[in-house]
């Protein structure tokens, strides 16, 4: 946590704001054995207004909804939040088949009695967690309808056959939705309203440059700027339907970096973690034709890292 306060500071991110991160974590500290699931993150989110709008939802008690096209950091700055307040964090991957007694809970039979198994909701109400609710628009929407109470005023889980359960008051739920995907649906009004939503942003080129030097302090300065304008071009061209947005992948250019580390030749690299990504073979030599025209395909360890 330490480090990434710092982070945060270093941004210029609002002072006041931080100072209540601060009383939150001193209010509702993580002990025993849910400090394992405090997250450790290896990435952190970049764009001071973004932290802000996002701290002060947190801090009001609100639930928040990321939402944006892909590559706009949702899951980075949800870990990056759960870090921050240290939180045990539920991770949620919702898909087509989630229901609700997989959110909260259903019996289960032990070998000797049946008994109630919570679900990852559940422990967030019980825990005082951080629930991380991953491509929340994929689910159908009467399986998200158990979240409603827990999402509102009444902060309240109520499984028949069990108690009702109360949510503790560090308990925040953060929802992401990326928009397009095939399988998603728009999310009903009712569950809409139960979050602060914040449309997250396409990374900027300065931002993205601080991220590539963080992860790989010793890169080349004008091998990280060439990267920085050609993730921006194939944004420019997905934006434009030149091409689709399979090659826009922030984690694939940084993977690409990360092969690179290990010795393979940039054209290797990119190719492997970006250009491969399209399944369309004219596309495909789009992609590398945009590539080409800003990293050589022959570039080395050597040439790209510094000694």
């Amino acid at each position: 946590m330490d480090q990434l306060y710092s982070f945060l500071e270093n941004e210029g991110v609002d002072r006041a704001l931080l100072e209540g991160v601060k009383a939150f974590r001193d209010k509702h500290p993580t002990e025993g054995e849910n400090q394992n699931r405090v997250p450790q993150p290896e990435y952190y989110y970049y764009g001071k207004k973004t932290w802000e709008l996002a701290l002060a939802a947190i801090l009001a008690g609100k639930n928040l909804l990321l939402a944006g096209p892909k590559a706009t950091g949702k899951n980075v700055l949800s870990e990056n939040l759960g870090a921050l307040f240290g939180r045990p964090v539920w991770n949620v991957s919702f898909h087509i088949n989630t229901d609700a007694a997989y959110l909260v809970g259903t019996d289960t039979y032990d070998g000797n009695r049946v008994s109630f198994r919570p679900g990852p909701i559940w422990l967030c109400a019980e825990k005082g967690g951080f629930g991380i609710l991953d491509e929340i628009n994929m689910a159908k929407n009467e399986a998200l309808a158990v979240l409603h109470a827990a999402l509102d005023f009444r902060r309240s889980l109520d499984v028949p056959g069990y108690e009702k359960i109360d949510l503790r008051p560090e308990t925040r739920f953060i929802a992401t939705m990326n928009y397009g995907y095939a399988g998603t649906r728009d999310l009903n009004e009712a569950l809409t309203s139960r979050f602060a939503v914040l449309d997250m942003p396409i990374i900027s080129e300065e931002n993205l440059q601080k991220l590539i030097s963080r992860r790989y302090p010793t890169i080349s300065v004008k091998i990280r700027d060439q990267l920085v304008k050609l993730y921006a071009e194939l944004q420019r061209k997905a934006e434009s339907a030149e091409i689709s947005d399979a090659a826009l992948d922030l984690r694939g250019l940084l993977d690409a970096i990360a092969l690179m580390e290990q010795g393979l030749s940039s054209g290797d690299a990119l190719d492997m973690c970006i250009v491969n990504k399209s399944f369309d073979s004219y596309e495909r030599g789009l992609i590398r034709d945009v590539i080409c025209a800003r990293i050589p395909a022959d570039l080395t360890r050597n040439v790209v890292f510094s000694q």
